[in-house]
C-alpha cells in the first residue's frame, strides 16, 4: 500500500549469511561513497517475510502487533511439541523468539504461547510439503451472521447448525495476539536463523547456553486498537480538528468487476422489463499473514472458470439475439463478510447501479470447483425461498437446464439436496434483499473439499496443477495441465446452461471453453503474474502491477493487482479490437461512433514484435466496468453495523525483522558503567585541559638575536 511506510514485501533481497564487511572509501570524482556500516556488522536483516497485521471490525480487533519499538527475544527453534517446554518453563533466558515449524502452527500450540509472558514473538517457517492433515486459520462457519440465514430466515440453518462448512477451520486468523508473528518465506533465511541458533543457543546437557546468544527483533507496531468504531472515530476527529491528521485505520475496499453479454448503458438504468441473469464469483482470498493469499481453490479456480465461460459465450454467433442479457460479475472483499456483493445489492436498492433487483431473472454462482470427486459438481439451492411456489418452479427449471447441459461432458451436475442450506456465497446477500431463483455450484456436497481454505497453503499444488520438469516460463504458460482441462469442462457446461437460460434455441455443441486460455489464466493468477500474455493485454501505465507471485488479498489501496488483471483479462476475452488511434482510444467521447455510454475502451500494450523489444499496441472495446466494493457501513458512517461488513486494517509505519548476537545483562551493565566512567573521565580531563590551556598551548616567545 502506498500509504504504508516501510511496508512488507518492498525491501530488496538481503544477505543470506553473515553481514558483509564494508570499508570506508570515497570516490569523489564519481560522487559515490561506501561506508563501513556498524549496523550492517551487527544485524542480519530478514527481507523475505510476511507479518501478521491488525484487522478490526465493529466489535473487536484481531491479528498481531509488536510494541512501539519492536520486540526482542532469544531465538529458540521449536520443531516438535516437546521443544516448547524450554520456552514455557525451563529456559533461563526469557523472553524467547520462537522459530516454529510450520506443522506446529496450529490453534493448540498458539493458545499456549498466547497465555505466557515468556514469549516475545514468533517466526513461522513454511511447511513443505503442505501439512497433510490440512490447515485452515479461517472460521468453521465463514462469514457467519452476514449471510441470509438468521433467527428470522431459516433459523435451523443459522450459524452452520445444519452443515459445518469448514471443519478444519481453527479460527486462528480471528484471534488477537499481543506479540508479533512473521512468516519466513525464504528457506535460506530460515536456515540462517537455524545456523545462528545451532552456533549459540543450543542447550548443553540440559543447562542454558552461554552468552553471546542469537536473538531476533520483530517490528510491526499497529496504530489502530479496540474496534473499527474506535479507530474510525479517532481518524474522523483527526481529520476534523488537525491540520496534519494521522489516520489510524482504513476500510478494506476495492472494486467489483462486471460486464454484460449485450451492452447496456452503464450510466443509465436498464428497462424494468428487461431480464438479466447474473453469473458471479469472488476474486479475493485471505490467510493469517498480510498479503499472502494465493487462494487457488477458494477463489482462483472459480473466477478462472467464470472468465472461460464468458469467453465461450461471447463467441456464440447469436448472443445478440438472446431474449435475456447475462451479467458476468466478479466480487471483491467477499472473505470479509461479503463486502463486494453487499455493496452491489445496496447500490441496486438505492438506484445507484444500472440494474435493479427487479431485473434479476436468476443467479448462478461459481464457488470452489477444482477439487471434484468422480467429476461431480454439486448444485446448492436455498430451501427457504423454494417454499414459495413461483420460486420453486424457476429453481427447478434452472436445475434442469444445468443438469441437461452436463450431458455428454466429463463433468456431472447433481443436486445437493432440498434440505441442504446454501454454502457461504455471494448469492446469500441477494437473497437477503429478494427471493431470487439461484444456484451455487461447488465441488463439495457438504463440508469443503478444500483442506487449506483461507490459508497460505491454498496453492497450485492444492488443485493438483503439475508441469513437466525443464519447461521454460513461456512453455509453462502455454502448457495445458489436467487441471486446466477439468476447469474448461466446467466452464463449457456453465456457458451452455447460461445460453439456454437466456433463451438460446440453437445447438450448444459449438459453445466450448478453451483449455489453453484456462491454462494461461491459472499460470498468471497462481504462479507468475509477470508473464508475456498479461503484459500484452494491460495498459502501459499500469505494467508495474505485474509482480512475480500473485496474491489475492483485498487490501486498502485500490484497485489491487487482481482487480486490474481480471478487468483486462475479461476485456481481452470478451471485447473487440477496434481500429482507433491511441488518441481516439484514450478519448472515445471525441469519436461520434464510439457509443461511449455502452462501451469501455482500453489502449493496451500488445505483444512483442518478433525479434524485437518493441510492442504492437491496439485498442480494445468491451463492456467491462468497475463498481465500488466498499461496505455500505462506511458510506452510512455506521461503523458499528451488524448488517454490513465493518472490517478495517490498521496503519503502521515500519515492519521489518532482523537477527543479531546479544550479550549477557552483566556484560551490558559493565559496558555501560565503563562507558559512563570513560565519559566522566573525558569530561574532567577536558575541563582541566581547558583551564590550563594558556599554559599548555601558549605560543613560545621569539628568542631574538643571539650574539657570539
Amino acid at each position: 500500500s502506498p500509504r504504508r511506510v516501510g511496508a512488507p514485501g518492498t525491501a530488496s533481497p538481503g544477505p543470506q549469511g553473515l553481514p558483509e564487511r564494508r570499508e570506508w572509501g570515497c570516490v569523489f570524482s564519481l560522487g559515490s561513497c561506501q561506508g563501513n556500516s556498524v549496523e550492517r556488522k551487527i544485524y542480519i536483516p530478514l527481507n523475505k517475510t510476511a507479518p501478521c497485521v491488525r484487522l478490526l471490525n465493529a466489535t473487536h480487533q484481531i491479528g498481531c502487533q509488536s510494541s512501539i519499538s519492536g520486540d526482542t527475544g532469544v531465538i529458540h527453534v521449536v520443531e516438535k511439541e516437546e521443544d516448547l517446554n524450554w520456552v514455557l518453563v525451563d529456559g533461563p533466558h526469557p523472553p524467547y523468539m520462537i522459530l516454529l515449524d510450520g506443522n506446529l502452527f496450529n490453534r493448540r500450540v498458539m493458545l499456549q504461547l498466547k497465555g505466557t509472558s515468556r514469549v516475545s514473538g514468533l517466526a513461522v517457517a513454511v511447511s513443505k510439503p503442505s501439512p497433510p492433515q490440512g490447515f485452515s486459520p479461517g472460521l468453521k462457519c465463514p462469514n457467519d451472521g452476514f449471510g441470509v440465514y438468521s433467527k428470522d430466515y431459516g433459523p435451523q440453518f443459522a450459524h452452520c447448525n445444519k452443515t459445518v462448512w469448514n471443519p478444519v477451520g481453527s479460527g486462528l486468523s480471528y484471534e488477537d495476539f499481543d506479540f508479533p508473528i512473521f512468516l519466513l518465506e525464504d528457506a535460506n533465511e530460515t536456515q540462517v536463523i537455524k545456523q545462528c541458533y545451532q552456533d549459540h543457543n543450543v542447550p548443553r546437557d540440559g543447562s542454558g547456553p552461554e552468552y553471546p546468544l542469537c536473538a531476533m527483533q520483530l517490528f510491526s507496531h499497529m496504530h489502530a486498537v479496540t474496534s473499527t468504531v474506535t479507530c474510525m472515530r479517532r481518524s474522523s476527529l483527526q481529520s476534523t480538528f488537525s491540520i496534519n491528521p494521522e489516520v489510524v485505520c482504513d476500510p478494506l475496499l476495492d472494486y467489483n468487476v462486471w460486464s454484460t453479454l449485450q451492452p447496456i448503458n452503464s450510466s443509465g438504468k436498464v428497462d424494468p422489463k428487461k431480464e438479466v441473469i447474473i453469473v458471479a464469483t469472488r476474486i479475493d482470498s485471505h490467510s493469517f499473514f498480510w498479503n499472502i493469499a494465493p487462494g487457488a481453490e477458494s477463489a482462483v479456480s472459480s473466477f478462472v472458470t467464470h472468465l472461460a465461460a464468458a469467453e465461450a459465450l461471447h463467441k456464440a454467433s447469436d448472443v445478440h439475439l438472446l431474449q435475456r442479457n447475462i451479467m458476468f460479475t466478479f466480487f471483491q472483499g467477499e472473505t470479509f463478510d461479503y463486502i463486494g456483493s453487499s455493496r452491489m445489492v445496496y447500490d441496486m436498492e438505492k438506484d445507484k447501479f444500472p440494474l435493479r433487483l427487479d431485473n434479476i431473472h436468476s443467479f448462478v454462482e461459481l464457488n470452489q470447483v477444482a477439487l471434484r470427486n468422480d467429476s461431480i459438481l454439486w448444485m446448492h439451492t436455498d430451501p427457504v425461498s423454494r417454499m414459495n411456489e413461483s420460486v420453486e418452479v424457476q429453481v427447478r427449471n434452472l436445475l434442469d437446464i444445468l443438469s441437461n447441459s452436463s450431458m455428454g461432458a466429463n463433468v456431472t451436475l447433481q443436486e445437493a439436496g432440498y434440505s441442504q442450506p446454501l454454502p457461504p456465497s455471494s448469492f446469500q446477500r441477494f437473497l437477503r434483499a429478494r427471493h431470487i431463483p439461484g444456484v451455487v455450484l461447488t465441488d463439495h456436497k457438504t463440508a469443503f473439499q478444500n483442506r487449506y481454505y483461507q490459508s497460505m497453503y491454498d496453492t497450485p499444488e492444492n488443485i493438483r496443477m503439475q508441469y513437466p520438469e525443464g519447461l521454460s516460463p513461456e512453455e509453462t504458460l502455454e502448457y495445458v495441465t489436467d487441471t486446466a482441462k477439468s476447469l474448461a469442462e466446467v466452464a463449457t457446461v456453465v456457458a451452455r446452461a447460461l445460453y439456454r437460460l437466456a433463451g438460446g434455441a440453437n445447438n450448444t455443441s459449438a459453445i466450448q471453453a478453451d483449455p489453453k486460455t484456462v491454462s494461461r489464466m491459472l499460470y498468471g493468477f497462481l504462479i507468475k503474474m509477470n508473464n508475456s500474455w498479461f503484459q500484452s493485454i494491460i495498459k502501459p501505465d499500469i505494467k508495474a502491477i505485474l509482480g512475480d507471485v500473485p496474491q489475492h488479498y483485498v487490501a486498502v489501496s485500490s484497485p489491487v493487482n487482481t482487480t486490474y488483471l481480471v478487468q483486462y483479462v475479461l476485456a481481452n476475452l470478451t471485447g473487440t479490437v477496434v481500429n482507433l488511434t491511441k488518441e481516439e482510444c484514450l478519448n472515445p467521447e471525441k469519436t461520434p461512433s464510439s457509443e461511449k455510454e455502452l462501451y469501455e475502451y482500453a489502449w493496451v500494450q500488445g505483444s512483442l514484435e518478433p525479434n524485437s523489444t518493441s510492442r504492437v499496441p491496439y485498442c480494445v472495446r468491451s463492456t467491462v466496468h468497475l463498481s465500488k466494493a466498499l461496505s455500505p457501513a462506511f458510506e452510512l458512517r455506521q461503523w458499528g453495523s451488524t448488517e454490513y461488513s465493518t472490517w478495517t486494517e490498521s496503519r503502521w509505519k515500519e515492519i521489518h525483522a532482523r537477527i543479531f548476537l546479544v550479550a549477557s545483562k552483566e556484560l551490558e551493565i559493565i559496558t555501560l558503567v565503563v562507558g559512563i566512567a570513560i565519559l566522566i573521565f573525558s569530561l574532567i580531563a577536558t575541563y582541566f585541559i581547558n583551564a590550563k590551556a594558556d599554559v599548555l598551548f601558549s605560543i613560545p616567545r621569539d628568542p631574538g638575536a643571539v650574539a657570539y
